[in-house]
């Protein structure tokens, strides 16, 4: 066994090289720091360390679910979190399918880079850009409503209208880069099938559900796995630039909420307990869906 794995290595030895940097990033970044879980269940103080601070138990995990603002932070996680999924996810897949349609190469370029060319954006600018339009005195769309005799609408502070905004700025900073994985596995439906099917006097549509959407099927339950198991990471930057005093009754998340409360106030045992809850409901979430997917297509990997 030992001989066979050193042989391996040596005939696979820039391979392993190649794998050398992300195994290191994995294991500094990313198992080393779970030593530091222990703090969930601990009063951490800073002078004291990590192993002298004196153990509470569940204390910490206690505080948090009997907390004043539990039911409504887990409320806006859930329903952004929710309403991200359902618009969000299906989006890259129809500006995929969209953008496989096209005939035209240079075209087909051209909105793929317009499209993706936001992911690239920082959640500041955003904002920023945002404000230039929304803004309830100077921003353009209050000015075009008042100048069509409609009455300004105040978008940033209006709690209606956060979520709203929430989820249509996720939409159009992220569909043109999730796109990008799916236009990949159309290129690698096999051309034949579609033949065939035009032979079989298949329609557009008839193509699209018998072999494009099958072709991709598997993709597609791969992302939906991996965003099931980060469902509770609405997204920490975005929220907490686009939040404020008059809508963070419902735009208030699990992240801000420990950034607030468990860092800015020093309670980094709170803090440690909320991300140790968190990471359990994404593990919990990943192995349902993957088991679900194994029962619905059998192993997709």
């Amino acid at each position: 066994m030992t001989q066979t794995i050193w042989r391996n290595l040596r005939a696979y030895r820039m391979l392993y090289l190649l794998l050398l940097p992300g195994l290191i990033y994995f294991t500094v970044f990313k198992y080393v720091p779970m030593a530091g879980v222990v703090i969930a269940f601990k009063d951490y103080s800073l002078t004291d360390g990590i192993w002298k601070s004196p153990w509470v138990g569940l204390e910490n995990f206690r505080r948090f679910f009997e907390g004043v603002y539990f039911a409504q932070i887990m409320a806006n996680t859930l329903l952004i979190a929710l309403y991200k999924l359902v618009i969000g996810f299906p989006a890259p897949i129809v500006l995929a399918l969209m953008l496989n349609s096209v005939k035209r190469e240079w075209f087909k370029r051209l909105i793929q880079t317009i499209t993706y060319l936001p992911h690239f954006i920082s959640w500041v600018v955003i904002y920023g850009l945002m404000l230039a339009l929304l803004s309830p005195g100077e921003g353009l769309v209050n000015l075009l409503l008042k100048e069509y005799g409609f009455q300004p609408v105040s978008f940033l502070t209006e709690p209606s209208w956060i979520r709203t905004l929430l989820v249509s700025s996720d939409l159009w900073h992220g569909v043109g880069w999730g796109a990008i994985i799916y236009l990949a596995s159309l290129s690698g439906i096999d051309p034949s099938l579609y033949e065939a099917a035009q032979v079989d006097g298949a329609s557009r549509w008839r193509k699209l559900w018998h072999v494009t959407l099958p072709g991709i099927r598997n993709v597609i339950i791969l992302m939906l796995i991996l965003r099931l198991s980060h469902i509770l990471d609405v997204g920490f930057d975005q929220v907490f630039m686009m939040s404020n005093i008059f809508n963070q009754d419902r735009s208030d998340i699990i992240d801000t909420w420990v950034y607030r409360v468990g860092l800015q106030e020093m309670e980094y045992g709170l803090a440690t307990a909320v991300g140790l809850f968190k990471s359990v409901i994404g593990f919990v979430l990943l192995m349902g869906a993957n088991k679900l997917a194994k029962r619905y297509d059998g192993q997709i990997w």
